[in-house]
């Protein structure tokens, strides 16, 4: 039997009196590929907060590994769009910014456990050449994969990612969503929002997508047509009423 790992039962949130999000109910199982699709104001990156814990829901129960979020902090991976916006000059190095993906206690020490894991993860994403460069000399291509070396060094089994491609150019763009799949054929389960709906939906075996009314419709990818993918390409599903 399916392992559950995220289930999101009757969701409500509104900012302000905006309804954003309404009656939100969809379960996730060990190894699956969410992709949130909807149109901008449908409130996709608002639900990874409340995945996350970093907002509260107005109404509903998120339950991560079987544990309310309102009571503790999911343990999840979280990579987010920043390609555009990050600082070429901050003073770190790739392997300090994935290292700091491993949860210690304050003053404690990486040992040689956790510098396997990062040589590990480096390879695995493809730049271990580049671990003692500063991140911001990196291609915005190079600097996601960090950040998804980031969330795969803490063990998380559930990465969440919001349009990780934004700003970055189609050759990585490519190489960065073959990643993510291999990442996800390995059991752990991937959340994405992504601008890039074909993409996503290639990648994905489930869908959220948010009609007009901001409550979401999970489609099981195997079941829909090509007519009704077409439909999600051209985005005459997902519409939003902001």
């Amino acid at each position: 039997m399916e392992r559950e790992i995220l289930r999101i039962e009757n969701l409500y949130f509104n900012y302000s009196d905006a309804p954003v999000l309404r009656d939100v109910n969809f379960t996730l199982h060990k190894g699956d590929f969410l992709g949130v699709i909807g149109a901008n104001g449908a409130g996709k990156s608002t639900l990874l907060k409340l995945i996350l814990g970093l907002l509260p829901p107005d109404k509903g129960e998120i339950y991560v590994h079987g544990e309310s979020v309102k009571k503790t902090r999911p343990q999840i991976g979280y990579v987010s769009q920043k390609a555009n916006s990050f600082n070429i000059d901050f003073p770190a190095t790739v392997k300090e910014v994935v290292m700091s993906g491993i949860r210690k206690r304050m003053f404690s020490a990486y040992n040689r456990a956790d510098r396997d894991k990062l040589d590990d993860v480096l390879k695995k994403v493809g730049i271990f050449e580049y671990r003692d460069k500063l991140i911001g000399r990196l291609s915005g291509g190079q600097q996601q994969r960090a950040f998804i070396a980031r969330a795969l060094i803490a063990d998380n089994d559930i990465i969440i990612l919001d349009e990780p491609t934004v700003g970055i150019d189609a050759v990585s763009v490519r190489g960065i969503m073959e990643l993510i799949s291999e990442i996800n054929s390995r059991g752990i389960t991937i959340i994405m929002t992504n601008h890039d709906t074909p993409s996503l939906t290639a990648a994905a075996n489930k869908l959220l997508v948010f009609c007009e009314h901001g409550n979401g419709e999970l489609l099981d990818k195997a079941s829909l047509t090509d007519a009704e993918l077409d439909e999600i390409y051209a985005g005459r599903r997902g519409h939003h009423h902001a």
